[in-house]
């Protein structure tokens, strides 16, 4: 549910994400089931191996999920996901995630989102969303 500014639901709960926007996680875009988020690798991100930690892969992808689920206004959060790591992440890489709506039915979904470092795929997520019986922005139980 697109608003008149071209803000939505998604907008909305972004600006209310301090994990996301904690780690540098950037809105690019997101409304009618697609978002797309960036993050830079930092090097408080890297592994003992000195690559990223997939876990922070993980994150971004996540939250690119989240918002493509929650773009269309009733709060939505996630019901499962998976991710397949293709390519390891460096320091100062620009990811970007970009997430897309492939089925919602009743109160369920499915979204893939792909993670990017410039032309390259570096990881392929698959994000189960559930549309909760009532919002709980604002503190009530779900």
């Amino acid at each position: 549910m697109a608003e008149q500014d071209g803000r939505t639901a998604a907008h909305d709960m972004f600006d209310a994400d301090v994990a996301s926007k904690g780690l540098g996680i950037e809105l690019v875009s997101a409304g009618d089931g697609t978002a797309v988020a960036r993050m830079r690798v930092t090097a408080t991100m890297l592994n003992g191996h000195a690559i990223g930690h997939g876990g922070f892969v993980f994150l971004l992808a996540d939250t690119a999920f989240a918002l493509a689920c929650n773009s269309h206004g009733p709060a939505t959060v996630a019901a499962g996901g998976e991710i397949s790591f293709l390519r390891p992440v460096r320091e100062g890489d620009l990811l970007e995630a970009r997430a897309t709506e492939r089925v919602r039915y009743g109160r369920s979904g499915i979204y893939d989102v792909t993670v990017w470092r410039d032309d390259e795929v570096v990881a392929e997520f698959r994000g189960r969303s559930r549309t909760l019986s009532r919002d709980t922005r604002g503190g009530a139980a779900g």
